[in-house]
C-alpha cells in the first residue's frame, strides 16, 4: 500500500491528478480499512476542484478513524476556499488539537481567523507557520499584513522585507512597505516602493495611486 500512496503522492505533486487517483484508489482497494487512502483522494479531487466528491472522501477517512486529523485538515480547506471562514476554523483547530501541528495546519487557522477579522487571534497561528516553515514567503507576508493591522508598524515591516528576500517580485510586499514609509513619512523611501510594485505587477492600482500621491507630496 505504501508504494501506491507514494507513487500517488509523486502524480499529485506533479499535478496528474488522473493518475494519482488510480494509485490512491489502489491503496484503498488493498487496505480499505485505512483512512490515508480516502484522504489523500479527498485532497487530490480537491484540488481538481472537485469539493463534494472530495468532503465525501474525507468523512469516510472520518467514518474509519474520527481522530484522522489530515481528514480534519482537508474538510477545512474546502470550507476555505468556499469562503466558510468559521467552519473551516472549527476544522483547523481539530486538525491541530489531534496532533497535526506543521506549519500549514497553523497557516490556515491563522488565515481563517484573519478572514473573520481576528487578527489578534490569528496572530500567534501565523507566526507560528512562518516558524515552522522559514522560506514560505506568502506566510512571511500574510504575517507582515496581520503585524501591521495590529500596528506592529516596524515588525511588519521586517516581515515584508523577508518576504521579498524570498520573492523579489512580491507586489503586495513592496506596496505594504511603501505604506509603511509613507506613514514614517519618508517620501522618496515610499515612491520607489510603489514604482517597485508596478514594476513587478503594473496593473497594481493601489501602488499606481500611492506613487501619484507621493510624487505630489514630493514636488516643489
Amino acid at each position: 500500500m505504501a508504494n501506491f500512496n507514494e507513487q500517488g503522492l509523486a502524480y499529485m505533486r506533479e499535478g496528474k491528478y488522473e493518475e494519482a487517483i488510480r494509485c490512491f484508489s489502489a491503496a484503498v482497494g488493498e487496505h480499505p480499512d485505512d483512512p490515508a487512502g480516502y484522504i489523500n483522494i479527498g485532497t487530490v479531487l480537491a484540488a481538481a476542484g472537485e469539493e463534494e466528491k472530495a468532503l465525501e472522501c474525507f468523512r469516510q477517512a472520518l467514518r474509519l478513524d474520527e481522530r484522522a486529523a489530515a481528514a480534519y485538515y482537508g474538510i477545512g480547506t474546502v470550507h476555505y476556499k468556499r469562503g466558510q471562514f468559521a467552519l473551516a476554523k472549527d476544522m483547523f483547530e481539530r486538525a491541530l488539537g489531534l496532533g497535526l501541528d506543521d506549519a500549514d495546519t497553523h497557516f490556515m487557522l491563522g488565515m481563517s481567523l484573519w478572514r473573520l477579522e481576528m487578527p489578534r487571534l490569528a496572530l500567534p497561528y501565523l507566526q507560528r507557520a512562518a516558524e515552522l516553515n522559514e522560506t514560505d514567503a506568502e506566510a512571511l507576508f500574510q504575517l507582515g499584513l496581520c503585524l501591521a493591522t495590529l500596528d506592529y508598524v516596524d515588525e511588519a515591516k521586517r516581515y515584508f522585507e523577508k518576504t521579498l528576500e524570498l520573492n523579489p517580485h512580491h507586489a503586495d510586499a513592496y506596496y505594504n512597505l511603501g505604506v509603511i514609509y509613507a506613514y514614517k513619512d519618508d517620501l522618496h523611501a515610499a515612491r520607489a516602493m510603489f514604482a517597485a510594485a508596478l514594476d513587478a505587477k503594473p496593473d497594481h492600482v493601489l501602488a499606481g495611486y500611492g506613487k501619484k500621491l507621493m510624487e505630489k507630496r514630493l514636488a516643489p
